[in-house]
């Protein structure tokens, strides 16, 4: 008996170009402005920190929006570009500048399996807000 699944986002239940032709360069345009218009913010003082705190060195907030603009152009699985990434994209979502989508028959198969009351799961290397997103 099943008891749980475990699916991708990218390419399973959605299509991997929205994310590599949507949302990565969604991010890269905006993370400058976001990052300046929030820095104040108690949870973005924490992404920020923790940035900080992987280059190893303290830097002003130009020095971490180019560091972020790095790290998207080398697609690279770090826990605060990725917890960005997931705010700036969650304004996008709010702005209606995109909107998301799921497979038609993925859908169809998520929601009979939770009907049969197997545990659904995602396994990604964003971050579970983006994912949720």
């Amino acid at each position: 008996m099943i008891k749980a699944i475990v699916t991708d986002i990218e390419g399973t239940t959605s299509s991997l170009s929205f994310v590599k032709e949507v949302l990565f360069p969604y991010s890269r345009q905006h993370v400058a402005d976001f990052v300046r218009s929030h820095a104040d913010e108690p949870r973005f003082k924490k992404i920020l920190a923790d940035a900080e705190h992987l280059l190893g060195e303290k830097t002003d907030i130009d020095g971490l929006i180019d560091q972020f603009i790095s790290w998207i152009d080398q697609d690279k699985k770090i826990t605060s570009l990725k917890s960005l990434q997931g705010l700036i994209w969650e304004h996008g979502y709010q702005n209606g500048d995109f909107k998301g989508h799921i497979y038609e028959d993925a859908q169809q198969c998520l929601a009979a399996w939770k009907e049969q009351g197997i545990a659904l799961y995602v396994y990604s290397s964003g971050s579970v807000y983006a994912q949720k997103l």
